[in-house]
């Protein structure tokens, strides 16, 4: 038994250090930004700063200035680089199925008791976790290779009550794709497709003319 969970604890961290991070030496960097909702579209600027961040400049509609900085901070806090040991420390891993694709479940204990993930070709390809409230399932369907690390390219999200099951909002289907810019890979575009009661919604951030700060 020992020899197992040791076996799906070193199998996870094995994916967990191979996502794409931004090191200590980040500068943060700035970019226009282009926003475009339904037949409305916003432009402005963003910046991510050294210690994460966000910031989004010269956009008046406070409902799209929102949906940018989220967007960006979203960006961010996928990017900073933890330790194994800091996030995971007290869980403990072992295995669930495994799946027709090859993918093998890992199932969590301790603090995040209930949480289950998916690994493939070392990368998580599905994350099924509570968070804040709510229960978020995430799949991803294809990656970009950055060689120091993979990052997402093609995912769908949606969310579950976490007593009642029930899904809360529509699925969303993500496509995201990254330029690099210095020694750092960052996002250049994502596009979101939601499904809603009166069809598909489909939202794009465009970032472009993207410069690494000066460090400090």
């Amino acid at each position: 038994m020992v020899g197992t969970q040791t076996s799906a604890r070193e199998l996870f961290r094995s994916a967990y250090e191979n996502r794409y991070t931004w090191d200590k030496t980040f500068p943060g960097y700035q970019a226009d930004v282009t926003y475009e909702t339904g037949d409305k579209t916003f432009t402005g600027k963003a910046t991510v700063s050294a210690d994460f961040k966000a910031e989004v400049s010269d956009v008046d509609d406070e409902e799209a200035q929102k949906a940018i900085h989220q967007q960006l901070w979203e960006i961010a806090i996928h990017r900073v680089r933890r330790g194994f040991e800091d996030t995971h420390g007290s869980n403990t891993f072992a295995y669930g199925k495994t799946l027709d694709d090859g993918a093998v479940e890992i199932l969590m204990g301790g603090k995040s008791e209930g949480d289950r993930y998916q690994l493939r070709d070392n990368e998580v390809s599905m994350v099924h976790r509570n968070m804040h409230g709510v229960v978020i399932t995430i799949y991803t369907h294809s990656s970009h290779d950055t060689g120091a690390g993979y990052l997402s390219h093609r995912y769908d999200s949606v969310y579950h009550d976490p007593k009642t099951g029930e899904q809360k909002g529509g699925k969303s289907v993500l496509e995201d794709d990254y330029e690099k810019v210095g020694d750092y890979f960052i996002l250049s575009r994502r596009h979101i497709t939601t499904e809603t009661e009166q069809g598909a919604a489909e939202q794009t951030f465009a970032f472009s003319n993207i410069q690494l700060l000066p460090s400090a």
